[in-house]
């Protein structure tokens, strides 16, 4: 298999901070919510984010941005460091930090600070640009693509240039092969060249559908901009590729509730990563809306490796934050939270029995997942068979399952504090003095149940069969039928 190809990013680097706690009452003086048990979590942002999406597809990434000095630019570099080769031009003031204060995983308050710019490039700035196959340009209005756009213009004649926007920086160069506004951003982009262009140009009062405007802003932008193509991304809903005539519609294939910062990112890295690999623009949208969904769908931000980790954890250690969430809702409408847990290593039907009897005895099934690292814990190094994100991916799709929740621990009891269930299901064949987490169910009166389980089924004798040659399987049926 081919090695996915190098990719320079230029933009601006952020840091960011999420405090992530619980809300459950307002302040007494002020009609906002107390925030209390706040975990911090520092992580790459901006330009730094997307060059990290872009390393962990596999690919060698060189990113260019400023820095400067600081404890923020100190604690940036130490998160970059090993993950991908940094080439840092002049920045004044402080780098810019963005801190998120979430409740149950919502975010509630945002606090923005650091006035850093870009100051101007460097001669190995320039020359990466000139040496660079493939671009991702990761403007987040702080000045890093301004002092390189001369650089930037040469390359997009001759290298694919993939161009994320922000409203506070200058427009795609000429030439640039796929720019990735949101809705949102497309929509003001638009305005702003119709009013350069024809004095603000009749537009209508919004009664129009979305696709719409998206594919109308799209075609004034190409237009505009003197670009090959653009991707308004839209959400849970997709993204809409025009290349200025029919556009062509790529949606999401599901909608992922849960946080969907650093979705734009996600998405703008893997096109242009695609992009780099000779992909068409097609193929590399599609790719995109998939990857995000994705991203948004497996935890977004929560997920992301931060700096209380240094070696960051694989996704598969993080819980998804929707489960919590499912879970305060249903309790909030006075209905009950049923769990059950387990590996789930070759979905058979055994499991898939003790699930839809699980969903049966309440209003909705969380089911916690054990992490690869458990499994092998557990079963040895030859387990899983299944990966994690396939395992949660399989689980999901049954229609008995609300929602998937990944631990790493070898018991579940520290996400079943979060989750704190009614029903904690188990299948047949453990006995409760076999199961440490009954006391903990038990104390915020909640009732573990085991369900009947389907004789014969079990993973290790699928494995087992699994292992054999036609031979000696065609042998072993015809030993059985003939007792």
């Amino acid at each position: 298999m081919t090695a996915p190809a190098p990719l320079l990013v230029v933009g601006d680097a952020l840091l960011d901070h999420d405090l992530s706690g619980t809300a459950d009452r307002l302040a007494p003086d002020a009609p906002v919510p107390v925030v209390h048990g706040a975990r911090r979590g520092t992580r790459p942002g901006g330009a730094a984010l997307a060059a990290c999406f872009a390393a962990a597809d596999g690919r060698d990434v060189t990113l260019v941005t400023a820095l400067g000095d600081g404890e923020a630019a100190r604690t940036l570099r130490r998160l970059l460091h090993d993950r991908v080769r940094v080439i840092e031009i002049p920045l004044t003031g402080e780098l810019a930090c963005k801190t998120r204060i979430l409740a149950q995983g919502v975010p509630v308050l945002r606090l923005d600070d650091g006035d850093g710019r870009a100051a101007g490039a460097t001669d190995e700035a320039r020359e990466a640009v000139g040496a660079a196959s493939a671009i991702l340009v990761a403007d987040y209005g702080r000045g890093a693509a301004d002092v390189l756009r001369d650089a930037l213009a040469r390359a997009a004649r001759k290298v694919p240039v993939v161009w994320d926007p922000h409203p506070r920086g200058g427009p795609p160069v000429k030439g640039t092969r796929l720019v990735t506004p949101s809705a949102a951003e497309a929509r003001a982009f638009a305005a702003h060249a119709e009013e350069a262009t024809a004095g603000g140009g009749a537009r209508s009062d919004g009664a129009r559908p979305e696709l719409h405007h998206a594919a109308e802003d799209a075609r004034k932008l190409i237009r505009s901009w003197g670009v090959n193509s653009v991707a308004v991304t839209l959400g849970p809903d997709g993204a809409l590729l025009s290349h200025g005539d029919a556009p062509l519609l790529v949606p999401a294939p599901h909608r992922a509730p849960g946080d969907a910062c650093g979705a734009g990112d996600r998405f703008a890295a893997t096109a242009a990563g695609l992009l780099a690999d000779g992909a068409l623009p097609e193929k590399a949208v599609h790719g995109a809306v998939h990857a995000a969904t994705r991203y948004v769908t497996d935890g977004g931000a929560a997920g992301l490796p931060h700096d209380q980790d240094p070696d960051p954890p694989a996704p598969e250690a993080v819980p998804h934050p929707e489960p919590a969430l499912l879970a305060d809702r249903v309790r909030t409408r006075g209905g009950t939270v049923v769990a059950a847990g387990g590996c789930f290593d070759l979905l058979h039907a055994g499991h898939v029995a003790l699930l839809q009897e699980a969903r049966r005895i309440g209003d909705c099934l969380i089911v916690c997942v054990n992490s690869d690292a458990s499994v092998r814990r557990r079963k040895g190094a030859t387990r899983p068979l299944v990966p994690v994100a396939d395992r949660v991916r399989v689980l999901r799709a049954l229609s008995c399952v609300d929602a998937v929740a990944v631990f790493d621990e070898d018991t579940p009891e520290r996400l079943l504090k979060e989750l704190r269930p009614h029903i904690w299901a188990k299948g047949g064949d453990y006995a409760l003095a076999r199961l440490p987490e009954a006391p903990l169910v038990g104390s915020w009166g909640g009732e573990v149940v085991l369900l009947p389980y389907l004789d014969g089924r079990s993973t290790t004798e699928l494995a087992a069969k699994a292992a054999l040659d036609p031979a000696e399987r065609s042998a072993g049926r015809a030993r059985t039928a003939g007792r």
